[in-house]
């Protein structure tokens, strides 16, 4: 594990890839998620739901949300992995945490994304604070799902989130 040296202090470490050796850090990746996520003694919850995640499709033993976090494209079947992804794949659990505790240390907020057919999917976010990485749990009502978590990296995409953010906490003030 390394130590990302322009993230908030309290973020857990990088994981460290080596892409001459993409099987052993892919393995490295899944640890981490498996002890955040599946492990069951140290699951989070998310505003006192149970956290779920997308089993299938499975690949190589690994659930379809594991391989959402490490990896990135339009088309499932041909995402590929990303550096970025795999390294921070430890923060999605710390910012769910962190989300739990009313800190000020993330933004949480909510939209809605059309799901297949007709139904909407509700959504929460939790970024942090210069919307550089977000965390996207799928509302289930009885349940959330860890839908997929990944860094921002254009500053047009932040400023999106960011106004996003403003619109949904604007039109929920008390």
């Amino acid at each position: 594990m390394v130590k990302d040296r322009d993230s908030p202090g309290w973020l857990p470490d990088l994981v460290e890839c080596d892409w001459n050796d993409i099987e052993g850090t892919v393995d490295r990746a899944y640890a981490v998620f498996f002890r955040a996520f599946l492990n069951e003694s140290s699951r989070p919850r998310f505003r006192g739901k149970r956290m779920g995640i997308k089993r299938h499709p499975e690949y190589d033993g690994k659930s379809a949300t594991f391989w959402h976090l490490i990896t990135e494209g339009a088309k499932e079947v041909s995402r590929a992995p990303v550096r970025e992804r795999i390294e921070r794949i430890a923060w999605a659990r710390a910012l769910i945490v962190e989300a739990g505790k009313d800190s000020t240390r993330v933004k949480i907020w909510m939209n809605e994304r059309q799901r297949h057919g007709h139904r909407k999917s509700v959504r929460w976010l939790i970024g942090l604070l210069d919307f550089s990485y977000v965390v996207v749990l799928d509302d289930r009502q009885d349940f959330v799902l860890l839908w997929t978590a990944y860094p921002i990296r254009e500053n047009h995409q932040r400023r999106k989130l960011e106004r996003e953010y403003d619109a949904w906490i604007a039109a929920h003030k008390s």
